[in-house]
């Protein structure tokens, strides 16, 4: 399993977010994060979609997280860039088993599902919050 870079950026986002009260603008958060201004406005929009954060238009515009850090998970925002955790292609539905096989008989199957259940269940430990306030355990 690899988080994508998207997924990084939008961990980085929102962190950025998160230290501010107010609404913030991209470019802001472009400069924040050293995110080009034009992949910060395409994470920024899964964002708002997924209802993570609320965008506000006008000259005031601009971006807030929709819940407190506290409430926002590592998990949450990886599943939401990039879908659910998996260390394998074969665990993912859209995905055949490259052997042809059932996946329920696969030793291998049930191995890889059980990791990926571990590391989804850290994810879905740590906050934005947990991650500013270096207050995570792993």
């Amino acid at each position: 399993m690899r988080i994508t870079l998207e997924s990084d950026y939008a961990l980085r986002i929102l962190t950025a977010m998160a230290m501010h009260e107010d609404v913030t603008d991209a470019k802001t958060l472009s400069a924040e994060t050293s995110v080009t201004q034009r992949f910060t406005l395409k994470i920024l929009h899964k964002l708002v979609t997924g209802g993570l954060v609320n965008s506000y238009k006008g000259v005031r515009g601009g971006y807030r997280l929709k819940f407190p850090p506290s409430d926002i998970t590592l998990k949450q925002v990886i599943e939401l860039i990039d879908g659910p955790i998996v260390i394998a292609r074969c665990l993912s539905d859209s995905e055949e088993c490259s052997l042809k096989c059932d996946k329920t008989s696969c030793e291998y199957h049930h191995i890889f599902d059980t990791i990926s259940a571990d590391v989804a269940k850290k994810l879905e430990k740590i906050t934005i919050y947990d991650v500013i306030n270096k207050s995570y355990t792993l």
